[in-house]
């Protein structure tokens, strides 16, 4: 009886690269730019009626939606998602001032300069260090098992 090698076993996952914390975070505000972007396209879009601002509003939301996947591969998601959505509200809503569409009041651009601050302060805080798995959990030691 011939033996014959043993079929190698299923392959250890390929994991992708996390990105670098300064890329992360770039990409994380271009992200939350292009969420204004779409939120405002679908405000535009008069109930996705409009076709071009309905292509817009399409585009950008899945452009923003996988940079802030791509991101949250580096910096936690909760901090990456209360960054983007931060960014994201405060940009629409000035751009929605600068439009004309809303008025512009002294207590709009206080509230506005409180998401920036609070967006600011999240960065300066830093985030704790993903776990070896990039899920941010702390892994247990596992136990050999008995014979």
């Amino acid at each position: 009886m011939a033996l014959t090698p043993a079929a190698p076993g299923p392959e250890a996952p390929r994991t992708a690269r996390r990105p670098s914390a300064s890329r992360a975070w770039t990409v994380l505000l271009v992200s939350a730019v292009l969420e204004a972007v779409w939120a405002s396209a679908l405000g535009a879009s008069e109930g996705l009626s409009r076709p071009l601002p309905t292509a817009v509003f399409l585009v950008a939301l899945a452009a923003s939606m996988l940079g802030l996947g791509h991101a949250a591969r580096t910096i936690p998601m909760s901090t990456a998602y209360a960054v983007w959505t931060g960014i994201g509200a405060a940009l629409t809503v000035a751009w929605a001032m600068a439009t004309g569409t809303e008025p512009i009041t002294a207590l709009r651009l206080l509230f506005l300069a409180g998401i920036i601050g609070a967006v600011i302060g999240l960065k300066a805080v830093g985030a704790p260090a993903k776990g070896p798995h990039g899920d941010g959990v702390r892994q247990e030691r596992r136990r050999p098992r008995k014979a």
